[in-house]
């Protein structure tokens, strides 16, 4: 492997590992709140995790390019609280991949939660346990082999996103230059087939392992539940 195809790769599982990390939580909450939830814009909450999934991702990068900008709502704040800009860093990639994960690892905690007996739950609350006892030895582990599932799946999402990445941290080698924008970079640049089908490979072994783990978590659950 090559000093640059090593390079690319290790950017790109840091980039998919925080992004994976940081939403995980964000995405368990979210999914907590659609399936167990019962408040007034319940369907529109769902359509608005959902609408990365059916905008393009240029939209997706463009709101997030506004939000992130120096001048813009969260971009002053991190400017003028600790001094920092997300533009042009890893760290504004490993946004974009998280955002756009969000949907797909929300989904698959959903279904998760939603496969878990009620009437377990009901029974330890009815024998004294509350909420977080309940949740801690009932909800979490049926519902952890989906939670499992959608981490891998979200992981194997990050590594491949591209559109909404270049759209907000744009394609800098060495910063943001993830597998899906060195193999557009690598196209863009005469003889560079050999470098394509050299990251292109990498790529799909990573992410064809990813997948079948990610179903093979799920299907630990025992349901018949399908995350793809």
């Amino acid at each position: 492997m090559t000093g640059d195809l090593a390079s690319v790769v290790w950017l790109s599982l840091l980039v998919g590992g925080v992004a994976t990390a940081v939403t995980l939580p964000i995405a368990f909450w979210l999914a907590w709140l659609l399936a167990r939830g019962r408040f007034a814009g319940k369907a529109l909450l769902d359509a608005l995790i959902h609408l990365p999934l059916v905008v393009p991702p240029v939209v997706t990068g463009w709101l997030l390019l506004l939000a992130f900008a120096p001048g813009g709502p969260i971009g002053a704040v991190l400017a003028r609280l600790f001094g920092v800009s997300v533009l042009f860093r890893w760290t504004g990639a490993a946004i974009a991949a998280g955002v756009m994960a969000l949907p797909l690892m929300v989904r698959a905690m959903r279904l998760s939660l939603d496969a878990v007996d009620r009437r377990l739950e009901q029974a330890a609350r009815t024998l004294g346990a509350g909420w977080w006892r309940t949740f801690a030895t009932i909800t979490l582990p049926l519902s952890l082999p989906g939670v499992l599932a959608a981490a891998v799946l979200g992981f194997a999402r990050s590594l491949g996103e591209f559109g909404a990445t270049i759209t907000f941290v744009s394609n800098v080698p060495g910063e943001t230059q993830t597998l899906p924008l060195a193999i557009y970079a690598a196209l863009q640049r005469p003889g560079g087939e050999d470098a394509v089908w050299r990251l292109a490979s990498v790529s799909v072994a990573i992410s064809l392992v990813a997948l079948l783990l990610s179903e093979w978590l799920a299907r630990r659950q025992g349901r018949g539940l399908h995350v793809l």
